[in-house]
């Protein structure tokens, strides 16, 4: 293991949090001078950090500490009612790992999920750089699970994915906004969970979780959820309304 107390952090400016309106956020970034490799990163990762590019980073905000580090335990994962739908209705899609790369059908696809689904958003408009330094990274195993249409070899999704020790990280999905009805987006991180099971690793990570934000409530229907609360991975239990039951699929 490395040794991480020698390592350099830098914490940016502060400025208007992207999830919660009225907040101000920071990030903390490991010293963009140091080798990072993939085991350095697995070992962040158990201590709430994720990839952007070729950064690793976590929100440090001195007044918030709203964004809570997520992961599904894959091996007590079972896919509630809805979820068993959704694979069943991709069950014909094609999945392989290609190069983690700009390409142009990549790209394309990206910018149309970006403009069709996040034209609001600080990700917008996107460009061919962004898409890169985002993406793709130079020290770590990034793959490319690509979900193409049998029939016409047409590309639906992409799931970009990074290997770590005790799992997978997800760390960004985009599909075609006009295939609405599959359910692209909620299969790729099923597929997800079943690749981690397939190669015998425990975690995949989610990245943060925030209970006022609801562009994050869907990782509360993947359990058991593991959230990292003062630096101790703990289930996590959402609250049940009054009046109503614990779901149960």
């Amino acid at each position: 293991m490395s040794d991480l107390s020698e390592l350099r952090f830098f914490r940016t400016p502060a400025h208007p949090c992207s999830y919660l309106e009225g907040q101000q956020a920071a990030t903390l970034f490991v010293d963009p001078q140091v080798r990072l490799n993939a085991a350095l990163y697995s070992e962040l990762s158990l201590l709430g950090f994720r990839r952007s590019g070729d950064y690793l980073y976590r929100p440090h905000c001195e007044a918030c500490h709203a964004c809570l580090p997520a992961r599904v335990r894959v091996a007590d994962f079972q896919p509630r009612r809805r979820q068993k739908r959704i694979l069943q209705r991709n069950s014909d899609l094609i999945v392989r790992q290609e190069p983690s790369r700009y390409t142009r059908e990549f790209y394309r696809l990206y910018s149309l999920y970006i403009r069709e689904r996040h034209g609001d958003g600080d990700m917008y408009p996107p460009s061919e750089e962004q898409f890169s330094s985002f993406l793709t990274c130079a020290w770590t195993d990034t793959r490319f699970y690509c979900f193409r249409d049998p029939a016409t070899k047409k590309l639906l999704a992409v799931a970009v994915t990074d290997a770590l020790k005790d799992g997978l990280s997800a760390v960004y999905t985009f599909f075609d906004p006009d295939a609405a009805e599959r359910g692209l987006g909620v299969n790729a991180l099923l597929w997800q969970i079943e690749e981690c099971r397939r190669l015998g690793l425990p975690y995949l990570y989610l990245g943060y979780w925030i209970s006022e934000c609801r562009k994050m409530s869907y990782k509360s229907q993947y359990r058991p959820l593991e959230l990292l609360i003062n630096d101790e991975w703990q289930e996590f239990h959402p609250p049940t309304p009054p009046g109503r039951r614990s779901p149960i699929a």
